[in-house]
């Protein structure tokens, strides 16, 4: 059974969350502040955590800004402010997905069902993608720059292997969010460029030429990172 652990201080809403995700074989944590979510935490290591942004005292991006600096387990948050920028924010933080209040909680179940395959998923083609400096195993999901190892979150780790796997493409914006499952598409768009600048500076790329992923400007993107061997 996967463990969830959410953070809001709506006791009643998560209460009801709760009772609802166990008929999908989740167990469902509640928090209903930083200090209590972070004893928990650390307590119950969870799978995914479930963040909203708008708590007392620490909100939600705070809290996330804290889990990021230590840890790449999967972040889904919750807002019922529905400005772009507020979903923006969190994915520059390391957020994997955000679902907005008020919301049914099938879709919230989805939505979390969606980022935990994604975690867990050793992609379609188990094996190693080898480029010169940059080293992929797909099947322990681990990456390497210059022989040292680089700690993605689940997201990063999925649009690395979306663009190293279509080598020499070019790649619209709007490609990569139908491949990234569990993102909404209709207004994260312009988020693509968020999330190409976070694994830049994770992989050492902001540098010109780019060793591994270039902006097709007016495209989209495209990996033009140099071949060792097969994988």
């Amino acid at each position: 059974m996967n463990k969830v652990l959410i953070i809001d201080d709506d006791r009643k809403h998560s209460e009801l969350l709760q009772a609802y995700f166990k008929r999908f074989g989740i167990n469902l944590i509640c928090a209903y502040d930083a200090e209590e979510g972070f004893k928990k935490l650390n307590r119950e290591d969870p799978d995914l955590l479930l963040l909203d942004v708008m708590l007392p005292g620490k909100d939600g991006f705070e809290i996330c800004r804290e889990v990021r600096k230590t840890s790449n387990l999967p972040i889904v948050m919750l807002t019922a402010r529905g400005d772009v920028i507020d979903r923006v924010s969190g994915l520059e933080l390391g957020a994997d997905d955000y679902v907005a209040k008020p919301f049914e909680p099938r879709e919230l179940v989805a939505r979390v069902q969606a980022t935990l395959r994604r975690a867990e998923s050793t992609g379609p083609a188990p094996g190693k993608l080898e480029f010169d400096g940059l080293s992929i195993e797909t099947e322990t999901r681990t990456v390497e720059v210059d022989g040292k190892p680089v700690t993605l979150t689940s997201m990063e780790f999925e649009l690395l292997l979306i663009l190293a796997r279509r080598h020499g493409r070019k790649l619209s914006r709007d490609d990569i969010l139908s491949e990234l499952r569990g993102i909404d598409a209709a207004i994260l768009t312009r988020s693509v460029d968020i999330m190409i600048s976070r694994l830049r500076q994770k992989l050492g790329d902001s540098v010109k030429p780019p060793r591994f992923i270039q902006t097709v400007w007016g495209r989209g993107y495209s990996f033009v990172g140099v071949p060792v061997t097969d994988a």
